[in-house]
């Protein structure tokens, strides 16, 4: 046995890739608080947004799908972003069972604000383009690892 190694101790906190996520996902959340409040939106009503500015119209199915929730955790996130103004919710035109949602003028005029916060955020986050873009690849690449698409 070499002794002269360091001694590595698997279960060290600071070694767990769930530590560093768990402790980096909160601090990244946070630093988007005071860049969304402007726009009066929490993170999750942001991610929301998001989906529905490249995909609207969504039934609330296909915007579980698209950012991993369960169609009951968007309910209160849909509901609140209708108080806002921002989308409107009703009935699927292809399923009247659905729920489908979609942006109002103030939804879409939204997003041109919107614009100024990925760069808002590389100024707070103190990371380049070239920085964000592999970071961006490596957490895509895990989130494909831990959520197979069907037939992967």
């Amino acid at each position: 046995m070499d002794h002269s190694a360091p001694f590595t101790d698997p279960l060290a906190l600071e070694s767990q890739i769930c530590f560093a996520l768990s402790v980096a996902s909160r601090g990244v959340i946070a630093a988007y608080r005071p860049v969304l409040e402007p726009l009066r939106l929490t993170h999750p009503q942001y991610l929301v947004m998001l989906a529905l500015w490249q995909h609207a119209p969504l039934s609330i199915k296909d915007l579980a799908a698209l950012l991993h929730m369960e169609p009951a955790t968007l309910s209160p996130l849909t509901k609140r972003l209708e108080a806002l103004g921002y989308i409107h919710r009703g009935r699927d035109p292809e399923d009247d069972r659905a729920l489908a949602i979609d942006l109002t003028e103030a939804g879409r005029d939204l997003r041109r604000q919107a614009e100024a916060v990925p760069v808002q955020m590389m100024e707070r986050l103190q990371m380049d383009r070239t920085e964000l873009q592999e970071l961006h690849r490596l957490m895509s690449m895990l989130m494909d690892r831990v959520h197979p698409r069907p037939g992967d």
